[in-house]
C-alpha cells in the first residue's frame, strides 16, 4: 500500500534556518543544517535501498506560495504569500509503498528523530493513505 508521509512547519522555522529567530525557533547554524541534512539522507538511502521510496521532498517556505481562492463572484483570485505566522503548513514529504502502516510508523518515527537546533520545536508528521481508484472491472 501507498502512504503520504508529510512533515509540518511554521514560517518561523523557515526564518529561523534563515538566520533570523524568534521566540522558540533558534536561528540554525552550519552544523544544524548538515545534521539535519545528513540524518534526512541517510533515512532516504535506506528507503531507496529497501524500494519503500516512491518520491520525497522538501518543499519552500510558506512565504513563497502562491494560492488560488475563490473570489466574491466565484471566479479565481491568486494571492501569494505570506501567510499568517501559526497556521502550519506542509515542509516536506514522502510517498512510500510499505507492507504495513506499522511499517510506515516505523519511518515516520524515524523522520520525527531528525536533528534540530535544542529549543526548535519538532514538527509532527503525519502518515494517510493513498487512496486507489477503483478497477474499472
Amino acid at each position: 500500500m501507498k502512504y503520504l508521509v508529510m512533515v509540518y512547519s511554521k514560517q518561523a522555522d523557515y526564518d529561523a534556518m534563515n538566520g533570523q529567530p524568534s521566540e522558540g525557533h533558534p536561528a540554525w547554524s552550519q552544523a544544524d543544517f548538515a545534521a539535519m541534512f545528513g540524518y534526512m539522507e541517510s533515512l532516504n538511502n535506506d528507503l531507496a535501498e529497501s524500494g519503500e521510496l516512491v518520491e520525497g521532498q522538501g518543499l519552500s517556505e510558506p512565504k513563497q506560495a502562491v494560492v488560488v481562492t475563490g473570489g466574491p463572484d466565484g471566479r479565481p483570485v491568486v494571492s501569494d504569500g505570506p501567510f499568517g505566522e501559526t497556521k502550519e503548513v506542509l515542509a516536506g514529504y514522502w510517498v512510500l509503498e510499505c507492507e504495513s502502516v506499522e511499517r510506515v510508523t516505523e519511518i515516520a518515527k524515524r523522520a520525527y528523530q531528525s536533528p534540530v537546533p535544542a529549543g526548535s520545536p519538532v514538527s509532527d508528521v503525519v502518515i494517510r493513505p493513498i487512496m486507489q481508484a477503483p478497477s474499472g472491472e
